[in-house]
């Protein structure tokens, strides 16, 4: 497990689960059995950006990976202005427009001489969810005292599809499948 992949999706489809699923073929993830594990990256590990994972293992296998994953559905809306319907007062029917919210996915990660960190985060925005993330990377370094010069960031986004769910993922998936069972 020297090699952790980083690569994301979109996925459009009439279910939540079905999206997300979509989404993970669209990073070459969608037949192993993802075991969440939380952000720290291994010191002898080499972090790669790929278009799709390569071939990992098996299909049926668990994989081990930090994922930031964001769907929205048919129902799904915000108001257009932030803070939801605060900052309408002055509306002559005080009721902000409504809108489909977009979705966007991202993961970060920082390396240094020893173990690194990953952050992830995810919203409607891209540059927001990249604002986040350099500042969830900062907070993390800070915390373990590690100096972690070596950045990069991975975004996925997409327009939700009406009356459809629209999912986008981004995963770090670490070294090579194993065996479920």
């Amino acid at each position: 497990m020297n090699t952790i992949h980083v690569a994301g999706g979109v996925g459009v489809a009439d279910t939540a689960m079905a999206s997300y699923d979509a989404a993970l073929a669209d990073a070459n993830l969608h037949n192993y059995n993802l075991v969440a594990v939380s952000s720290v990256i291994p010191a002898e590990a080499t972090v790669r950006s790929v278009e799709a994972v390569p071939d990992l293992g098996p299909a049926g296998n668990a994989l081990t990976v930090v994922e930031a994953r964001r769907t929205v559905g048919p129902s799904d809306e915000v108001d257009f202005r932030e803070g939801g319907r605060s900052g309408a007062e002055d509306a002559a029917d005080k009721r902000a427009p409504r809108r489909r919210p977009d979705v966007a996915a991202g993961l970060g990660w920082a390396t240094g001489p020893g173990p690194g960190i990953f952050y992830e985060v995810t919203g409607e925005n891209a540059d927001a969810v990249r604002d986040r993330i350099h500042a969830g990377l900062d907070a993390g370094s800070s915390l373990r005292d590690w100096e972690l010069a070596e950045r990069e960031i991975h975004v996925e986004t997409a327009t939700a599809e009406p009356e459809r769910y629209t999912t986008a993922v981004v995963i770090a998936a670490y070294g090579e499948s194993e065996p479920a069972l």
